[in-house]
């Protein structure tokens, strides 16, 4: 933890003294879905990946792809 982590910690930690039990409690709560809510996001980014999945070697689906496409489809510029 670096010193600038430390005086942060302290310097909530102070706040946090005057409050009653009821809002720390609720604090703690809502910390706690912070955390598990980032995640939650950090997870269902990393589980986006590999979402296609195909028997099919790569050179095949593009093959595939290549051969689906006709002049029809093609934009021209």
């Amino acid at each position: 933890m670096t010193v600038t982590d430390k005086n942060l910690l302290e310097t909530y930690s102070n706040l946090f003294e005057g409050l009653s039990f009821s809002n720390k409690i609720e604090l703690i709560e809502r910390l706690t879905k912070s955390i598990k809510g980032a995640k939650s996001k950090e997870s269902n980014f990393y589980k986006s990946f590999g979402a296609f999945k195909s028997e099919k070697s790569a050179e095949e689906i593009v093959s595939d792809i290549k051969s689906s496409q006709t002049p029809k489809n093609w934009e021209t510029n």
